[in-house]
């Protein structure tokens, strides 16, 4: 099977020049502290606002033109049109006591900065590649993307809405994007070469990505970024050894829930957007929606592939190194999976 390597190099054009005020913002998120969850959550109950499901939510209530929705890590997502007035009105002067809406260049000076952001989408998911995404950003860019609701694609609820932002993302005028994938049968083969080391392989997909968008950066605007953000996914800086192996010396820097970085966020919206294209993709091959994750939902549809098209099929759809898809097969899992307990 040819390697089959995706390289975006040019957007799907230039925005128009921007208007000489901002457009409202429609989406802000911020951290609280667990008393403080508590208290807005109290609030907006006691506000009589409408409760909806959001997955892996603490709460979630919504009124006229907003919803706001709390996570159990302390995140909170506000959105819609009113977001301005609820942040003004409720959650600075009620809960959190600090006014932060429209502070963000005293905050975090460092989101306004030449950087690149890395993330990747597909990760924990049985069907459906592995797809890393490299977005490199002026300062000017994280303005115009604030107030377009550019944010964590995790908290973005549905795919037609990522694919909005992404377009929003790849349109802005002067920004890199570079995007790494493989098809599954190329993506299975290369976890084995990879020493059957995800991490390994996440890390080398993250490299390629990067080493790609420097130079068009430099190109485009006549100098270096300052920098990069990775979303940590280990602790031992596979990322920077594997750009130090090829050559590429950038300052990378890596943290946990670096989606609140602006540029990471966008990376993050991209990978996101090709994950849902080439799920789409193989849910048409398969002839059903494929599932996203791992649970019993995948696996009964994975039994359900491996008996329309047999075992030696089921690499075009699924990461086979996951447990499920032994599962899926009538397979004993290897014994990396058991854990004994002591």
């Amino acid at each position: 099977m040819q390697f089959s390597h995706y390289s975006e190099k040019k957007g799907y054009g230039a925005t128009s020049a921007a208007p000489a005020a901002p457009a409202p913002r429609t989406s802000y998120t911020i951290k609280l502290d667990p008393a403080q969850l508590e208290k807005l959550g109290a609030l907006l109950a006691k506000k009589l606002w409408v409760p909806f499901p959001v997955e892996y939510s603490l709460y979630a209530y919504k009124d006229e033109q907003v919803n706001v929705v709390a996570y159990k890590s302390g995140k909170v997502v506000v959105a819609g049109k009113k977001t301005e007035d609820f942040v003004s009105n409720i959650l600075e002067p009620q809960i959190t006591s600090e006014p932060r809406l429209g502070y963000d260049e005293v905050w975090h000076p460092e989101w306004f900065e030449d950087h690149a952001g890395l993330d990747e989408s597909g990760k924990g998911d049985l069907f459906g590649p592995l797809v890393t995404a490299c977005v490199v950003a002026t300062g000017e860019m994280i303005n115009a993307w604030r107030d377009l609701g550019v944010r964590d694609s995790k908290t973005v609820t549905t795919d037609s809405a990522v694919l909005a932002l992404e377009k929003k993302i790849r349109t802005t005028q002067g920004v890199i994007v570079k995007v790494t994938f493989t098809n599954m049968e190329k993506y299975n083969e290369l976890y084995g070469k990879f020493g059957s080391n995800l991490n390994k392989l996440l890390a080398w997909y993250h490299a390629v990505s990067l080493e790609d968008c420097l130079p068009r950066f430099q190109a485009e605007h006549g100098k270096m970024p300052a920098w990069g953000l990775l979303d940590q996914f280990t602790k031992t800086p596979l990322t920077q050894s594997e750009l130090k192996r090829r050559g590429v010396k950038f300052d990378l820097r890596m943290r946990t829930k670096a989606e609140s970085d602006p540029v990471v966020a966008a990376a993050s919206i991209v990978a996101r957007a090709v994950f849902v294209r080439e799920m789409a993709k193989l849910s048409k091959l398969a002839g059903e929606r494929l599932p996203k994750g791992s649970g019993a939902e995948a696996k009964a549809v994975g039994v359900r592939l491996v008996e329309k098209f047999g075992p030696a099929a089921f690499g075009q759809f699924a990461k086979l190194h996951f447990k499920t898809a032994y599962e899926c097969q009538g397979l004993t899992p290897p014994r990396r999976f058991y854990h004994i307990k002591h």
